[in-house]
């Protein structure tokens, strides 16, 4: 059974045409989520919700206006929402001159019905994914034999969404999905020490995700082991050197200095809230790194948390090719950028629900692996560091200049990586200058990850999506340094 009502969505439709809309979309959703916080073994909260909502975008003389519905229950209430998205449209488009009138790129009309597979639905076996959590937790009990873990988090659930998008165009298209994630954080305390490491798992997909795909036990066990080690971890010194990262690293990485600054809007300086420029605006078919670097973003990689079949302006997803050989050959597009740019859109567009108006933004951006083994980079390097983990990144308003904590680090001496607590370095944190370190990249590996990214914010209002990002373990030159936290 649909959650979704076609009939009030084509409701809306109909009426936006009528009043004269250029163009019209509804965005029909469903959303049913439920989650559990476990700090220390006790269950601090477990909240469930459901709500359905309706989103109108209508275009009338060149400008968007936008009403959103919670709970919509007549045509009489739907066709008030159009009323109201049309009179703010015109009340837009009164104050705009010609060359600021949106135009869009012309898209085809789709009507399908996709299923994002999930074996194990987690609406179901909740009781299996606490059990799953309890266990994990265990684990890291069971490594803490000094009892000097200070706090252990696990938060983990899952959110059901079914979406329909129907536009004046013609598409009709209803997508269905599940993700089910789990984050595990162990914070170990000695004297005026605190270290953390956390780690999620998890994608777009059943409890599948979490039981057979990822190993939640094991990965508990290292979260706690790993936050414990750097009880006894050094500072690293300031220096200038060879970094070895981890896929982990390389996701965040990746999401803020190559998939923010791709977004069309962020090229074009529309989009400005949040360090919301692009370091590489105008730079098309221009060098911007080393011709390892390759990076694409790619909605259809099933499992991610960014995975989708279409976008919400009912565009078809592919593989956006975003940096070729080094060479920066594209942008991710929505209708209204592609139109500027001349180009196809790329279905580039998402809002986190229905109450927003949709954005440009990454799905499943990654750098692509090499052909390196990680054992061949490590022996390739005479002195320098091996990167794990993601924690906060620091950023300028181009995403030029960055700086990205990570969960620890090890020396590399003489092509190996120094084990135990005498090679582990605690607080580091990696700067570089976007196409500097770039240009630096010298390996990747053949093995890579795609990484579940949980909070990505973007605009004003601010909205947060959740995401894919990943790639190899990367060689490059940056500066490494280990600061109080």
């Amino acid at each position: 059974m649909s959650m979704v009502d076609e009939d009030l969505a084509s409701t809306a439709i109909r009426h936006a045409v009528a009043l004269g809309a250029g163009y019209a979309d509804v965005r029909y959703e469903y959303r049913e989520s439920r989650w559990l916080l476990l700090e220390d073994a006790r269950v601090e909260h477990v909240a469930y919700s459901r709500e359905r909502g309706m989103g109108i975008r209508v275009l009338v003389n060149g400008a968007w206006g936008f009403y959103a519905i919670s709970e919509p229950s007549s045509r009489d209430e739907v066709r008030d929402g159009v009323d109201k998205a049309c009179r703010l449209a015109r009340g837009a488009s009164s104050r705009l001159k010609d060359r600021d009138r949106v135009r869009l790129a012309d898209a085809r009309a789709y009507r399908d019905d996709v299923i994002m597979p999930f074996r194990k639905d987690t609406r179901e076996r909740f009781d299996e994914l606490v059990a799953l959590a309890r266990h994990a937790d265990d684990a890291m009990r069971g490594v803490d034999r000094e009892r000097r873990l200070h706090r252990r988090s696990i938060s983990t659930g899952y959110d059901y969404v079914e979406k329909m998008f129907v536009n004046s165009e013609g598409s009709r298209i209803v997508q269905r999905y599940m993700d089910t994630v789990m984050s595990i954080s162990a914070t170990a305390h000695e004297g005026s020490l605190n270290e953390t490491v956390s780690r999620t798992e998890g994608g777009r997909g059943g409890l599948e995700m979490l039981a057979e795909s990822a190993d939640a036990v094991g990965m508990a066990s290292r979260v706690a082991s790993d936050a414990l080690m750097l009880l006894n971890a050094r500072p690293a010194k300031e220096e200038r050197a060879t970094v070895i990262m981890d896929p982990d690293f390389v996701a965040l990485l990746t999401h803020e200095i190559l998939g923010h600054p791709s977004e069309a809007d962020r090229v074009l300086g529309y989009e400005m809230a949040w360090a919301g420029g692009a370091w590489w605006a105008g730079m098309l078919g221009r060098r911007i790194g080393s011709t390892l670097l390759n990076v694409s973003d790619d909605p259809t990689i099933e499992g991610s948390l960014g995975h989708y079949m279409y976008d919400d302006e009912g565009v078809k997803a592919g593989e956006k090719v975003l940096v070729r050989d080094g060479v920066l050959v594209g942008h991710m597009q929505s209708r209204e950028t592609a139109s500027i740019f001349n180009v196809e859109p790329n279905a580039g567009m998402r809002a986190t629900g229905y109450e927003f108006m949709p954005l440009i933004r990454m799905a499943c951006t990654y750098i692509k692996p090499g052909d390196h083994s990680l054992d061949e980079m490590v022996k390739g390097v005479k002195h320098g560091y091996m990167v794990y983990g993601q924690k906060v990144p620091s950023i300028d308003m181009y995403r030029y200049n960055w700086s990205i904590s990570c969960q620890y680090a090890r020396r590399i001496e003489d092509g190996e990586i120094v084990e135990g607590s005498e090679g582990m370095l605690r607080d580091v944190i990696v700067m570089g200058v976007a196409p500097e370190f770039f240009s630096s990249i010298d390996a990747c590996s053949k093995h890579y990850e795609i990484r579940p990214i949980l909070n990505c914010g973007k605009g004003d209002p601010m909205q947060t999506l959740r995401m894919g990002n990943g790639g190899p373990y990367v060689r490059a030159v940056a500066t490494v340094k280990s600061v109080a936290m």
